[in-house]
């Protein structure tokens, strides 16, 4: 059986059997840049892109969407020194200025 999404890229794959050309709008400080790699790799820009393509939808999530990461939370005992207030800016930096 055939995922959705799988089925959807052959259906794509047969819609273009040549090359297909594309214009991109791509910030000018990448372009220099990836201009450059391209130069020292001997390669040209278009294997560059789509190499950063493979890669990018190749990596589990390459949806855009990231996983919320998961905070770390103290179990422990503890709060804030007897004496500072913790409405107070000032109060909480004159203590994390004594070392208290």
């Amino acid at each position: 059986m055939q995922s959705a999404a799988g089925a959807l890229v052959l259906q794509y794959r047969f819609l273009y059997t040549t090359v297909m050309k594309t214009t991109l709008d791509i910030d000018d400080e990448l372009l220099v840049k990836a201009k450059a790699l391209s130069a020292r790799e001997r390669k040209s820009l278009t294997s560059l892109i789509e190499e950063g393509l493979r890669l990018r939808l190749r990596r589990p999530g390459s949806s855009g969407r990231s996983r919320p990461t998961m905070l770390a939370i103290h179990s422990g005992k503890g709060g804030l020194v007897a004496g500072v207030d913790p409405l107070s800016n000032r109060s909480l930096l004159d203590a994390a200025d004594d070392g208290t």
